[in-house]
């Protein structure tokens, strides 16, 4: 067997092990965020060494969640977007990708102020910029109110979301994406028949159930 065939499982074993920290990591510190890279390492059942093999440091182990939790909205939203879609349906669908990882980003809120570097902070920005984009489009378009700049108003928007996810709770969750997309896209301008109607397009195209 070659090294490389050797090797093959290690990288297999480290990749799961990671995968195991973080959402045991994501668990805890949802329930705490006092929660410590200890309390960490044995609930994911791997020895502290182990976790410090992957994560120098508790703030690298949050970072690395934020980074996730970027990533996961990436992939949900830019899957199902076209960059010929109308700014309100773009927006709309935007909103329903956050709240789709909306679990996480109530954790990642939660430790954000805890957070006196602004490590979460950083690795939350191109969730930030892609709506202070959505927003500048529709603002060149029209669409949207332009009584403040895009990032301004972006900054507001995330805001009202930020209070939402925060004022949900099990029971509400399942059912309130919809009415986080309406939110939006009110406070962005749009009158309620016209965020009506982009839900619509969207429960055809199947992102809202």
């Amino acid at each position: 067997m070659t090294e490389s065939a050797k090797a093959a499982p290690r990288r297999r074993h480290a990749q799961a092990n990671r995968r195991r920290i973080l959402d045991t990591a994501r668990e805890t510190l949802s329930a705490d965020p006092e929660t410590t890279i200890d309390d960490i390492a044995r609930a994911a059942g791997v020895a502290r060494r182990t976790l410090y093999g992957h994560f120098a440091s508790r703030e690298d182990l949050v970072t690395a969640l934020a980074d996730d939790a970027v990533e996961s909205l990436r992939q949900a939203f830019v899957d199902e977007h076209s960059p010929a879609e109308p700014p309100d349906l773009a927006l709309a669908r935007y909103i329903m990708a956050v709240w789709g990882i909306g679990d996480r980003f109530r954790m990642l809120i939660a430790l954000g102020r805890r957070d006196l570097d602004g490590d979460i902070r950083g690795a939350l920005t191109p969730v930030r910029d892609l709506a202070g984009e959505l927003l500048a489009q529709g603002q060149r378009d029209g669409v949207f109110a332009d009584h403040l700049p895009a990032p301004v108003l972006a900054h507001v928007l995330e805001s009202v979301v930020v209070s939402m996810l925060e004022s949900m709770d099990d029971e509400m969750w399942e059912g309130s994406a919809p009415a986080a997309a309406t939110a939006v896209l009110l406070a962005a301008g749009r009158t309620r028949p016209e965020a009506e109607a982009a839900l619509r397009h969207l429960r055809a195209d199947g992102c809202v159930t």
